[in-house]
């Protein structure tokens, strides 16, 4: 934008400390304002009630965050828990952080009868804000993922096939970037490393090999004996 405004481009300094810091939230804040320093809370959001990753019955996990009251009260009517959804004790946030341990435990066994599917579906009706935690599985399906060309797949020859490997990022519009090569072989240049660039000789490149400091893979045993022979 700038450089079309004729005020040319300019550098983007970031770095990847900063990018967490940011997700922090309030801990600064709460450290400068209160002199509060918040520990390690798992998968909770401190001051935040009830907002958790969940378990299903299926092996997976949601994370659920009905943290406001309206949210909360849509959240406990779906879970057919209108008892609690009624009720003064959990009526703000303030009550509900005093009841923390039982609101997540009352969540966590509703999850836990129920597919991550199935929580989803009931809790996207409520329009109660949740996601899958995702699986390695779950992100090589993932249309987004693939869609911005995260999954890339590369040959690799000891293999005898492609293997998926993570796309770059970030995404640059004049030159994106992509992962041409895998990267040699094991072995593949150990010859060439140890006798042409570290000038070893092949006697000496035998005794390493021999006593297991040099690993010689099996599909460049013929490099091996071009050194045997010139032992």
């Amino acid at each position: 934008l700038a450089e079309a405004k004729g005020k040319g481009g300019q550098t983007v300094d970031s770095s990847i400390y900063e990018s967490v810091f940011q997700l922090m939230e309030g801990v600064l804040c709460d450290y400068d304002g209160a002199g509060l320093i918040r520990e390690p809370s798992g998968s909770t959001v401190t001051g935040i009630v009830p907002t958790n990753t969940y378990p299903t019955c299926d092996g997976k996990a949601v994370v659920i965050g009905s943290n406001s009251d309206a949210l909360f009260k849509r959240l406990m009517t779906v879970m057919d828990r209108q008892d609690l959804a009624d009720s003064d004790l959990y009526d703000s946030n303030q009550k509900r952080v005093q009841h923390q341990e039982f609101l997540d435990q009352t969540i966590a066994e509703w999850c836990s009868k129920l597919t991550a599917e199935e929580v989803m579906k009931k809790v996207d009706e409520a329009a109660v804000p949740n996601g899958l935690i995702y699986s390695i599985e779950d992100i090589v399906s993932d249309p987004q993922y693939n869609a911005r060309g995260m999954i890339e797949e590369v040959n690799v020859p000891s293999l005898s096939r492609t293997l998926k490997i993570p796309g770059l990022s970030p995404k640059l519009d004049k030159t994106p970037g992509k992962t041409t090569w895998a990267g040699p072989e094991l072995g593949e240049h150990s010859k060439h490393v140890f006798k042409d660039i570290l000038k070893m000789s092949s006697s000496q490149i035998l005794a390493h090999v021999e006593n297991g400091d040099i690993i010689w893979p099996e599909e460049y045993a013929k490099d091996l004996e071009d050194v045997k022979a010139n032992v």
